[in-house]
């Protein structure tokens, strides 16, 4: 029996953790930490939680745990991580990663020193969706992919506290939603991209955040010459419905994807060649079913994990790179 620690009372866990394990055996939930105690306490009657934590360190002394949730802003990921690394409990983390790379680099090597599982929860990658995007493309479906389009674009209302508008806790659209379409073309690719532009709009008029950006845009070089063009934007006046999309243009044909995040709900596949074109869905539960089951295995040593590393590293390195090409700081830089 794994069992669970939640660091945060956050509503991620409820697609996370709470909906996985209402179809997946072999996991308990431990007990949780959050700011407060009292939101803790209710947290844990919401969700049949067991124990409640007086503290996130309180939580990672705890020997009944064997898997911590880290669900904090990004800001907290890094010191969180490593301490619970360092108490001998596994950590899937909630992306973005860290704040800024080097952060990423020192959870890696505390992950190393501890011979513990440290998992990035880019869920998508685990669902039967994207395992057939790569099948496509391993294949040689569309022949050599020359170049690459990206978007994860949906409404993020402001209000005063927002996490995704504060800088300094790790808010901005490349970090909350863009990091996907980087993660999406780097693993479509299998190789690492330098940044060639990369500009924005940022918060200054609408929030008053001058470091916050609300949208962005980048285009990114692979070593083969392919052209990677990511988009992210969380404006106000986009739809609740988010564009998750990407479309892999090859010598032979076009790959066009929706529906990458939440493609339980509704996605497609839709390969143009010069013969033909076909649309068709992939069927399966949620992500983040595949994604736990995915946690549970590396766990239990029947596979190595697909996330985290040096993977994480350089997604990180190259949102570095984006904010610094934007004209913007890195998030680490941005707290006071």
């Amino acid at each position: 029996m794994i069992r669970i620690g939640l660091l945060g009372a956050a509503r991620i866990s409820d697609n996370a953790i709470f909906q996985p394990l209402k179809q997946l055996e072999g996991f308990v939930l431990q007990a949780v930490a959050a700011s407060d105690q009292e939101r803790a306490r209710q947290y844990a009657d919401q969700h049949s939680i067991l124990h409640i934590a007086d503290s996130y360190q309180a939580l990672l002394e705890r020997d009944d745990i064997d898997l911590v949730y880290n669900a904090l802003p990004a800001s907290g990921h890094a010191h969180w991580t490593i301490l619970a690394l360092q108490h001998g409990k596994h950590v899937l983390c909630e992306k973005p990663f860290a704040m800024d790379a080097a952060e990423a680099q020192a959870m890696v090597q505390a992950a190393t020193a501890s011979g513990k599982l440290l998992l990035e929860a880019f869920h998508y990658l685990f669902h039967p969706l994207f395992l057939e995007v790569m099948q496509l493309v391993q294949h040689g479906t569309i022949g050599t992919i020359k170049n690459l389009r990206a978007n994860f674009s949906v409404r993020i209302p402001y209000f005063a506290g927002s996490l995704r508008h504060e800088p300094e806790l790790g808010g901005g659209a490349m970090m909350d939603l863009g990091c996907y379409p980087l993660h999406w073309v780097r693993t479509v690719m299998g190789s690492e991209p330098e940044v060639v532009s990369a500009n924005c709009i940022t918060g200054q008029q609408t929030t008053g955040k001058d470091q916050i950006d609300i949208a962005m845009h980048a285009r990114l070089k692979f070593a083969n010459g392919c052209i990677a063009d990511i988009g992210t934007n969380m404006a106000e006046h986009l739809s609740r419905v988010a564009d998750t999309s990407l479309i892999m243009e090859g010598s032979l044909g076009t790959i066009e994807v929706r529906g990458l995040i939440t493609p339980d709900q509704a996605n497609s596949i839709r390969i143009i060649t010069r013969d033909s074109e076909h649309e068709y869905r992939i069927p399966g539960f949620s992500t983040y079913y595949y994604q736990l089951q995915h946690v549970k295995d590396c766990i239990q040593g029947k596979t190595a994990p697909l996330t985290g590393g040096d993977d994480a590293i350089h997604n990180m390195q190259l949102i570095d790179h984006i904010y610094q090409h934007a004209g913007l700081l890195r998030r680490s830089d941005c707290r006071t």
